[in-house]
């Protein structure tokens, strides 16, 4: 299997000769390469997509919806050959990438009609036969930079709120997981959009980063992916005056309260955090468990994590797949010897699982202090930390302790204890007694150290629209 670059309305081996290796993480076997982009694949790419601008903003929005609609469809229709292009190249069980694989054409259907409705505005004026008029406009190129862990579900709201708006894009995707994003551009290629609009790329990211930021035909700036390589980027675009949008890590808070129900949410809590061997940016991984029922709680929790069935992502019943790299078993690994040796106890897994694949155990940590490296630093796996409060005042301060903000979880049966929370949390989204982000018509984004901007929700398209004021005097 061989993965190629997509460039101005071509399939490409691209103009080189580096590669990139595919790995299978239930088996670290090699199961193919992908294209590196040169200097001049990305040249051609930045030419195809002012060319591409050019004719696509004058689109109405009307037939960028049909074309937006269109792809919609072939996603849906191809969803199962996508979603175990995932499993295979990510290691997410197949039912999660199904999910994963389904849900982009809501995606793309949601930004279609937003593309619609895209409005402006008339500003009374304050004398007669002047007309005052606000005009959204598409922002320019795009360039965009997508993370392995989602493959297709954070690539298709960047090429999807982009279109939608007018804009063209170059989509730089994962190395690790090229082979389902190449399906999902075949389907917006096969749906109409016209050459150059819409680029794919591959290869080093700080190579395509810094060449295509500094591109005077790039405009806006789209990236998902971890704190460090976020400053990097926004540095770089700064440097250029790039707008951006950045969603980055996170370290979310899951807080209980003593008059929730500790089965039903520990339940719901094991989910979400081992959802995607907890290579999830949103997912939970300080969980912060009011004293009354706290034992009922991680018992309950403990027994879950240990219930569920690792394996690889292909094979029936797997719950929890491989993680996606072999780096990512000692970053677990070093997780967890710290916060033994700083004091925290720990309850379940903790290990490597076999020696083939990049597997590790569903593990819980329970009263680890604050001075452990994993109470600070995004672990961006399958640990889970369970630690005690007193007072809601308590979680609330610890919540806001770091300087990430992306998401956070609370649950509380009380309406005072509910609004609270909401108010005194500093998140960007917040989620109350159920898991409630990531649908096509909700923002989601962070604040802080976790970034800034929305993809998805009204607020999405925004981002990829500019403003232009018109007065006009009529003689």
């Amino acid at each position: 299997m061989s993965a190629h670059l997509f460039i101005n309305g071509k399939w490409s081996a691209g103009s080189g000769n580096r590669r990139g290796q595919i790995l299978n993480p239930a088996n670290g076997e090699t199961i193919g390469e992908v294209t590196f982009a040169e200097t001049a694949d990305l040249d051609a790419a930045l030419a195809g997509a002012e060319q591409g601008f050019r004719n696509w903003s004058r689109v109405s929005a009307y037939e960028r919806a049909n074309i937006l609609r269109r792809a919609a469809t072939l996603t849906r229709e191809r969803a199962e050959t996508v979603a175990r292009a995932v499993t295979r190249e990510q290691g997410k069980p197949l039912p999660e990438a199904l999910m994963e694989a389904r849900g982009a054409g809501d995606h793309i259907d949601w930004y279609a009609e937003e593309g619609r409705r895209a409005y402006g505005r008339v500003i009374p004026a304050r004398a007669p036969g002047i007309l005052q008029m606000v005009l959204p406009e598409p922002v320019g190129p795009v360039a965009a930079f997508s993370p392995w862990n989602f493959p297709i579900g954070q690539i298709v709201r960047k090429i999807a709120g982009a279109l939608a708006a007018g804009c063209s894009i170059i989509a730089k995707a994962p190395e690790e997981t090229p082979s389902s994003v190449i399906e999902l551009v075949k389907c917006f290629e096969e749906a109409g959009v016209p050459a150059g609009v819409l680029n794919l790329v591959f290869g080093v990211p700080a190579e395509i980063s810094q060449h295509l930021i500094a591109s005077t035909v790039i405009r806006k700036v789209s990236f998902t992916g971890s704190v460090p390589v976020g400053r990097h980027l926004g540095e770089l675009s700064a440097r250029h005056l790039k707008r951006t949008t950045m969603e980055l890590g996170g370290h979310a808070p899951f807080i209980v309260c003593d008059d929730a129900d500790p089965g039903a949410v520990s339940a719901t809590g094991v989910a979400l955090k081992f959802r995607n061997a907890g290579q999830v940016c949103a997912a939970p991984t300080r969980f912060l468990v009011q004293d009354g029922i706290f034992d009922a709680f991680v018992e309950a929790f403990v027994a879950g994590a240990g219930k569920l069935k690792v394996g690889d992502g292909a094979s029936e019943g797997v719950q929890m797949g491989p993680l996606a790299h072999a780096r990512r078993l000692d970053a677990m690994a070093g997780f967890v010897r710290d916060a033994v040796e700083a004091g925290g106890q720990l309850r379940a897994g903790g290990k490597r699982i076999g020696n083939e694949g990049f597997f590790f155990e569903p593990t819980v940590l329970t009263n680890v202090p604050l001075s452990a490296r994993i109470m600070n630093d995004e672990p961006f796996g399958p640990i889970a930390i369970v630690n005690r409060f007193s007072e809601v005042d308590e979680a609330i301060a610890e919540s806001n302790r770091l300087p990430f903000g992306l998401a956070a979880f609370a649950f509380s049966r009380r309406v005072d204890r509910t609004d609270r929370l909401m108010r005194g949390i500093e998140a960007g989204m917040v989620s109350i007694n159920h898991f409630g982000l990531a649908a096509p018509e909700t923002p989601f984004g962070g604040i802080k150290d976790s970034g800034h901007g929305s993809e998805g929700g009204s607020e999405g398209i925004q981002a990829y629209l500019t403003t232009k004021f018109v007065s006009q005097l009529n003689a």
